[in-house]
């Protein structure tokens, strides 16, 4: 058995939603400033750039533990930044195998895979990172139960990585439309459904919100509860 590895795969969650509502060059601007963003964190963490493809950022760590601190970091770095799509992250560990500056392997297909299944803001991990990283200063490891998968034959134990000091702080609201995150101060407009306020990045979302609110509604991470001074989890 081969030495193991931690893999990271982090994107920019509704990346698809804010294209068709931005346009094909912000939607290019974005995700190439995220990309960026990312590789300053590299080198901090321990962290190896394997490749992008568009939105998406493959990462490979040599040791789990700074592999979780390297995922919570990029949501919290990029994915808490006015104007940004929420980040969602997806790490595994395991043994595989390089070739020509890629890696393959079922480590790395099922670090695709949980980051499939992670919702924005959120870094999931598997257990076998969870186990390879131990006890973490700082973070918090809060089981997420066992998911099916897809291609994967098994369920899997996930658990979400999250910094001790924001377990139950409340973050900045989501276009429930676009996806962005907002400043509540600087938000285009606002919206109340269903005894929920909505905050929007651009008149255009609220517009399209206002036009079909049960579309946008059941999905949303960023509506806000009673008055504006709030702010949505």
């Amino acid at each position: 058995m081969g030495a193991e590895h931690t893999f990271l795969f982090a994107d920019l969650a509704g990346f698809t939603a804010l294209t068709e509502v931005h346009g094909d060059e912000e939607a290019a601007d974005l995700a190439g400033e995220f990309v960026e963003v990312v590789r300053e964190l590299l080198r901090e963490h321990g962290g190896e750039e394997v490749k992008c493809i568009g939105d998406a950022v493959m990462i490979r760590c040599g040791d789990a533990g700074r592999g979780v601190r390297l995922g919570v970091r990029i949501v919290e770095e990029v994915g808490s930044r006015p104007g940004f799509p929420s980040v969602r992250v997806g790490i595994n560990t395991g043994p595989a195998v390089e070739r020509r500056g890629d890696w393959f392997g079922a480590a790395v297909n099922l670090a695709a895979r949980i980051s499939g299944a992670a919702g924005g803001g959120e870094v999931l991990v598997g257990d076998a990172t969870r186990a390879a990283a131990g006890d973490l200063q700082g973070i918090h490891f809060l089981p997420r139960g066992r998911r099916s998968l897809r291609n994967v034959a098994e369920p899997v134990s996930l658990f979400a990585a999250a910094p001790e000091a924001e377990r139950s702080a409340l973050g900045l609201p989501v276009d429930p439309v676009c996806r962005m995150v907002v400043d509540v101060e600087h938000a285009a407009g606002t919206l109340s459904h269903g005894g929920t306020e909505y905050f929007f990045c651009s008149l255009d979302c609220a517009r399209a919100f206002a036009e079909d609110p049960a579309r946008y509604a059941t999905r949303s991470e960023g509506a806000v509860s009673g008055t504006r001074g709030g702010r949505g989890g």
